[in-house]
C-alpha cells in the first residue's frame, strides 16, 4: 500500500502539472477531496472543479510551469512530499501583468490517499513572496 500511495503521488505531481491534465484531476482527486493551502495559506478547496478553477490560472500564469519531486516518504494511508517547481511568469492569470521573470519554488506537500484517490492534501509554499517579488 506503501508503494502505491507514493506511485499515486508521483502520478499527481506527473500528470496534473507537468502534462497539465484536468482529466487526471478528475481521476486521482476524490469528488469530496479537499485541498489545504493552496493557492493561499487559508484556502480550502473541495472536489475537482474547485481545484480546477486554480490550476487553470496557476497554468494560464505560468505555462511552462515544471514540478520536481525531490522526495517522498509513505507512512499508513499518507505521503510527505518535498519539491521544487521551475516556471516563467509568462500570462497575466495572476491579476497583474505578465512579468517574463524566472522562477523557482520549493515546497511540501501531505496527501492522504484511500489508495485510488487523494482525499486530503495540505501544501506549504511562500506564494506571497513569490507574487510580490513577481510584482515588483
Amino acid at each position: 500500500m506503501l508503494e502505491q500511495n507514493k506511485a499515486l503521488a508521483a502520478q499527481w505531481f506527473e500528470e496534473v502539472w507537468n502534462q497539465k491534465s484536468e482529466a487526471a484531476i478528475d481521476r486521482l482527486f476524490h469528488p469530496e477531496g479537499r485541498c489545504y493551502g493552496f493557492p493561499e495559506p487559508d484556502s480550502v478547496l473541495v472536489g475537482p472543479e474547485a481545484f480546477k478553477q486554480v490550476h487553470r490560472t496557476f497554468l494560464g500564469a505560468f505555462p511552462d510551469l515544471r514540478i520536481d519531486v525531490e522526495q517522498m516518504i509513505a507512512e499508513g494511508d499518507g505521503v510527505a512530499i518535498r519539491w521544487k517547481t521551475t516556471m516563467t511568469h509568462g500570462g497575466d492569470h495572476l491579476g497583474f501583468p505578465a512579468s517574463g521573470r524566472a522562477v523557482v519554488l520549493h515546497g511540501s506537500a501531505f496527501i492522504v490517499t484511500d489508495g485510488k484517490q487523494i482525499t486530503e492534501g495540505w501544501n506549504h509554499m511562500d506564494l506571497g513572496n513569490m507574487f510580490q517579488a513577481l510584482k515588483a
